[in-house]
């Protein structure tokens, strides 16, 4: 099968461009010109690559002959970016890739979505927006269109969000860290789970919808004051001389913050998946591989 695949330079698309290679695809990776290859030097002669600032999308559907897109590239606004840079990417690109998947006949088309789409600031928003018009295209084409609505994803190689900070907080063991008092609930699952809900799925397409959605966590929601002290506990099993103190509730919550969260893992469970690693297990996965 022939995939094209966004975000292949991030920390899932990395992850799921030498899963998929591995499985015998054909993997053809739409990326800017200046973008870090870092995550993927070592496939990098397997890919086909397509720089997206010198070329025309409609080019490499006509040259590729695309069976299934792979949609990962995603723009957070972290870094300051200007909420037009993330409509654009988040929203307009994702547009464009559908409608150049419609137009050369792709069979489905894999949108990667958050869970927490009622916190809306600016990048829950533009996801929240975009799963709108893929409904509606949906319904009005002959594609599948395929929404993965991913909870807290974390695992080797990833270098943003929150717990590779947390962990670099404790690598240069400071002495404290201010947090929130850790009550609202996060479903924290691996990475190696999350490819292999994405490959379930992708093995089953025949068996579904025009659109499709599937919650992908563990299943099981848990405080993240829990997770957060059981990173400190296996860190410091690990590193014992290291002193740094957990100040809970020093931090107000950020206005709107969710604070339990519904999941619904069993119609993916219901294909065959199921998540390998628990939040525990996989925390000490992490450890045995970066630290």
């Amino acid at each position: 099968m022939k995939l094209l695949l966004t975000g292949a330079t991030g920390f899932l698309g990395s992850n799921l461009a030498k899963f998929l290679l591995d499985k015998g695809h054909s993997v053809v990776v739409l990326k800017r010109s200046f973008s870090n290859i870092s995550r993927i030097t070592d496939i990098a002669s397997k890919l086909k690559f397509y720089d997206i600032d010198c070329c025309q999308i409609e080019n490499v559907f006509k040259e590729q002959h695309i069976d299934v897109v792979i949609h990962t590239a995603t723009c957070y606004g972290r870094n300051n970016e200007p909420f037009s840079l993330i409509v654009d990417t988040n929203i307009i690109f994702t547009l464009k890739l559908l409608e150049c998947a419609i137009n050369f006949n792709t069979d489905t088309f894999f949108n990667t979505d958050t869970i927490l789409n009622k916190y809306l600031d600016l990048y829950t928003l533009s996801k929240k927006q975009t799963v709108e018009w893929l409904k509606k295209l949906a319904s009005a084409s002959k594609i599948k269109i395929v929404n993965m609505r991913l909870e807290h994803l974390f695992g080797t190689g990833d270098n943003v969000k929150f717990i590779p900070w947390l962990l670099s907080q404790l690598k240069q063991n400071v002495s404290e860290i201010k947090l929130t008092k850790g009550e609202q609930e996060r479903d924290f699952i691996y990475v190696d789970d999350v490819v292999q809900a994405y490959n379930t799925v992708l093995n089953n397409v025949d068996k579904l919808e025009k659109w499709t959605e599937f919650d992908v966590g563990t299943g099981n929601p848990i405080p993240l004051k829990n997770f957060v002290l059981e990173v400190d506990r296996q860190y410091k099993q690990k590193y014992p001389l290291n002193k740094t103190k957990l100040l809970f509730g020093t931090i107000d919550y950020r206005e709107n913050e969710i604070m339990k969260i519904i999941i619904d893992v069993s119609p993916l469970k219901k294909l065959g998946w199921t998540a390998h690693y628990n939040f525990s297990s996989a925390i000490e996965k992490l450890l045995q591989e970066e630290y």
